[in-house]
């Protein structure tokens, strides 16, 4: 397994900082570490993707759950990221739509502290 996870509080936002392959083996180790932060009451989420080297459909899966899981507990996930090759996934399956994923991880902890637009939902469809 060629991953890592590390995480950081910013005050009342979370940095978990994933690197490596998040694939069927993986997957399983990120959905458990995002849990525990939503369980512990760290519900805004900011995931950095920023040295993930591939991400497959279970990984996304596990993301898709946090994020829904985060949501249900009045809290937030946004993503962190700038590799082409991840990226692409995220814009293939639509779900660049559904994650509000930023370049750089001080405009993603920036935009955690601003109050949300008006007009922007937090729900999505079932």
């Amino acid at each position: 397994m060629d991953l890592s996870i590390t995480r950081a509080d910013h005050g009342d936002q979370t940095v978990v900082h994933l690197g490596g392959e998040i694939d069927v083996y993986t997957a399983p180790l990120v959905r458990e570490k995002l849990d525990e932060q939503i369980q512990g009451g760290r519900t805004r989420l900011v995931v950095d993707l920023t040295d993930v080297t591939f991400l497959d459909s279970t990984g996304l899966g596990v993301l898709v759950g946090r994020l829904k899981l985060a949501r249900t507990r009045g809290g937030s996930m946004r993503l962190v990221g700038k590799d082409d090759r991840v990226l692409k996934v995220f814009s293939i399956t639509g779900l660049d739509k559904v994650f509000e994923i930023h370049a750089d991880l001080d405009s993603a902890l920036a935009a955690g502290s601003a109050p949300a637009a008006p007009g922007l939902s937090q729900g999505g469809q079932s």
